[in-house]
């Protein structure tokens, strides 16, 4: 064991926990006034019940040596057995219960995403249980398929690449974005009304603690002090960076201005596109990944959800599943070997089975994530009844419908 290494993962797993206020902060700016409260509950209540669902089952459902490429056992329920002296792998410098730390975070922030899709109209109660049967049904077994042992994504399978979440984390929870928010229906004045957002300024600061958080995300996923953590962490800002300025640059484009908004989520755009590749590809890769990754996801977001008929609220599908899906693609265009030795050559470098590899990945992942939804749907339907709220709830906004509290009770000066 090597105490910088264990005080690194330690201080990276803070900064990704970091990301799950951050992700509040940033949905409740985003969305009307009536309904910041719910909003920003939807991503807070799972720190709670992902954290608990985690050390009770979840780790072991995830990381446990099952011996079958699709789930854990439960060896670690409770996290018994978890070691504070042995690593989750035989080479790894840090302890099993660092390395089950640092994943609880990724399993708190990842169903907070899908809540952007369906912001203003699903029943707390009903986030609330879907939240736990997706983690269960979804998560847990992506976790297992492409980082545990034997998975049938990763090394030991296929060997698609993801080194911090693109399939797991951004795919997995875009696209059961996607599927959820066809499921419950557009809003009722969808089609004729202007949604404003509220607060500009708190998006801002969300999307900043998002970024602050990703580094230890991504470079956390090296799980050591090392260069590659050096590297990815570079890839992260040079990505980010890349895809504000792209962003900027399409609304210009399409309004003759930039936007504060715009900026702030091209940023969060390059974020999602580097993450599977951060620790594999070239750094000039990272630039191309950056800059293209913001126009795929605004043209998702300008046409494609014009085009497609659906409403996803705040652009969980169109952000991190468009976003998610680009960036697994080019790791497979640009991952190098002499970067980081588990990766194989991508296209530019002539070789096409990594690519391949990763085709196979995504594809799987959104099968997973489609079916996986509908089953977590309909096991919701059970035990809630109606998932959406009634329209009167609606039209007060869910603040106080189903929550019983406004986040500005002194001050009407915001638009609802």
């Amino acid at each position: 064991m090597d105490s910088g290494n264990i005080g690194f993962v330690l201080l990276c797993a803070a900064f990704v926990f970091v990301m799950t206020p951050g992700l509040a902060m940033f949905y409740g700016g985003l969305v009307r006034k009536k309904n910041v409260v719910n909003t920003m509950m939807t991503s807070i209540f799972i720190i709670g019940i992902g954290i608990v669902m985690w050390v009770l089952f979840g780790y072991s459902l995830s990381f446990a040596p099952s011996g079958n490429a699709f789930i854990g056992d439960f060896r670690w329920l409770g996290l018994e057995g978890v070691s504070l002296t042995e690593g989750y792998t035989d080479d790894a410098s840090i302890p099993n219960m660092v390395f089950s730390a640092f994943q609880m975070m990724f399993a708190v922030i990842t169903p907070a995403l899908i809540t952007g899709a369906v912001a203003g109209r699903m029943k707390f109660k009903s986030i609330f249980v879907f939240t736990i049967f997706w983690s269960l049904i979804v998560y847990y077994p992506l976790a297992h398929m492409v980082w545990g042992q034997g998975g049938l994504l990763g090394a030991d399978g296929i060997g698609a690449l993801d080194f911090a979440g693109g399939d797991v984390v951004h795919i997995s929870s875009g696209v059961s974005a996607l599927v959820l928010c066809i499921l419950l229906g557009k809003r009722h004045d969808y089609e004729h009304s202007i949604y404003r957002i509220h607060n500009i300024p708190k998006v801002v600061l969300g999307a900043s603690l998002l970024m602050f958080g990703w580094f230890g995300f991504n470079a956390g996923s090296a799980l050591a002090a090392d260069g590659l953590a050096a590297h990815a962490f570079m890839t992260t800002g040079v990505s980010a960076a890349a895809a504000m300025l792209s962003w900027m640059l399409c609304d210009v484009i399409k309004n003759k201005k930039p936007t504060l908004i715009g900026a702030s989520t091209g940023m969060v755009a390059g974020l999602v596109g580097i993450t599977p590749g951060a620790g594999f590809v070239p750094m000039w890769a990272a630039v191309i990944i950056g800059l293209t990754t913001s126009p795929v996801c605004y043209i998702m977001i300008s046409y494609g959800k014009k085009k497609f008929g659906f409403d996803d609220a705040l652009d969980a599908f169109s952000c991190h599943g468009t976003g998610g899906i680009w960036g697994g693609l080019l790791t497979g265009v640009f991952s190098c070997t002499a970067i980081n030795s588990s990766a194989g050559n991508g296209l530019v470098y002539g070789e096409f089975a990594q690519f391949g590899a990763q085709a196979a990945g995504i594809g799987i992942t959104i099968v997973i994530a489609v079916v996986g939804t509908l089953i977590c749907y309909g096991i919701t339907r059970l035990i809630t009844g109606k998932i959406r709220v009634d329209l009167r709830d609606e039209l007060m906004g869910l603040d106080v419908s189903q929550h019983g509290e406004a986040a500005y009770p002194s001050f009407n000066g915001l638009d609802n």
